[in-house]
């Protein structure tokens, strides 16, 4: 299923708020996104701008490098996964060995990403939020 500007908009509608409120109950509420098309579409932004009182929207810089750690852990675990024989079949086969991959990674998996995270920044401010190597 392809996420859609229209389909984005419902997931914000309906559960934004309430995420928000959960995730930042200290009222520091601050909403970050990529410039994935359905982020940027003008229905979605639309109904951020409409909604900017309720909490701080923080514009990604375009072009900007991907900090976000998540991409190196899920390309990690679908390296797992292409690695295996056999390979999965059908989406409930690939569920089960993308999870069991999860478990079978080492206690310290997530830490050597967060462990990036000073590199990364100071790569990012070398070069003024243009592109970098990670």
């Amino acid at each position: 299923m392809t996420l859609t500007g229209d389909r984005y908009l419902s997931i914000l509608s309906d559960l934004l708020h309430s995420f928000m409120s959960i995730l930042h109950s200290d009222g520091l509420e601050q909403f970050q996104q990529d410039k994935a098309t359905p982020h940027t579409s003008r229905v979605a932004t639309k109904w951020l701008q409409e909604h900017s009182c309720d909490f701080t929207h923080f514009h990604w810089p375009p072009k900007s490098p991907e900090m976000n750690i998540i991409e190196d852990i899920r390309d990690a675990l679908l390296h797992a996964v292409e690695k295996r024989s056999p390979t999965p079949r059908n989406s409930m086969d690939f569920l089960t060995v993308f999870q069991n991959s999860w478990c079978e990674k080492p206690p310290g998996f997530l830490q050597t990403f967060v462990e990036t995270m000073p590199r990364r920044v100071a790569a990012f401010l070398r070069a003024r939020g243009g592109p970098t190597r990670y």
